[in-house]
């Protein structure tokens, strides 16, 4: 038994710290995916064929043309996640080759999306046609799946609430995007907040969008 004169007085409050371990991995961007694919899809699915015309909080898309747009991108970014070249100059009309059948192939096209980032070396080297890092690629169709899931749900009067996890991750990138892309037009300049904001609505406002858009 050790004697108590032999164990050193540590004052209260010095007391050594154990060392720190590395930090915590990031998900899988396809976890991500999938995880944001299951938050929109309800959304989608809810879409009425007499509110394909209502506008959204993206000025240049009518609700149909924002369903193209997403298909679009949801497609592409399959191709991206394999280092390939894809081409955005047009908007193929799905939801017209589709017909009542749209929500179901885009369940589909969603799920191609959550696999074709799964694969190995997916996040892996860089993509696309500004040679970004694979993961803020792939952070970028997560970003639309978020956001335009919520436009959507803006436009047609339906719940919406995104998968966690995601919007952490957004805010990260368009916290380092957003310069560029203010500059491509693809984000509009961002929008004051009140104390106390959600951080999705930090997010919208980040991205140009008014949290509180209600299409009047």
């Amino acid at each position: 038994m050790t004697d108590k004169q032999d164990i050193p007085h540590i004052p209260h409050g010095n007391l050594p710290s154990a060392p720190a371990g590395p930090a915590p991995a990031p998900p899988p961007i396809s976890a991500l995916l999938d995880a944001a694919a299951a938050a929109a899809l309800p959304v989608l699915r809810g879409v009425r064929d007499d509110q394909l015309g209502l506008p959204t909080p993206c000025a240049e898309y009518d609700v149909r043309a924002l369903l193209n747009h997403l298909f679009q991108v949801v497609v592409a970014f399959q191709e991206l996640a394999a280092k390939k070249d894809v081409d955005f100059g047009t908007t193929p009309d799905r939801l017209g080759a589709y017909g009542a059948r749209w929500p179901d192939r885009f369940a589909e096209e969603t799920a191609r999306l959550v696999a074709a980032w799964a694969a190995p070396g997916a996040e892996e080297g860089l993509t696309g046609g500004m040679n970004l890092p694979a993961r803020t690629v792939g952070a970028m169709v997560l970003l639309d799946l978020t956001v335009h899931a919520w436009d959507l749900a803006r436009a047609t009067g339906l719940p919406y609430a995104p998968a966690p996890g995601c919007v952490a991750e957004l805010r990260a990138l368009v916290a380092q995007m957003a310069p560029t892309a203010r500059k491509m037009n693809v984000f509009a300049d961002p929008l004051p907040l009140p104390p106390g904001a959600s951080d999705l609505d930090a997010l919208l406002a980040e991205t140009g969008r008014d949290p509180h858009w209600t299409g009047a």
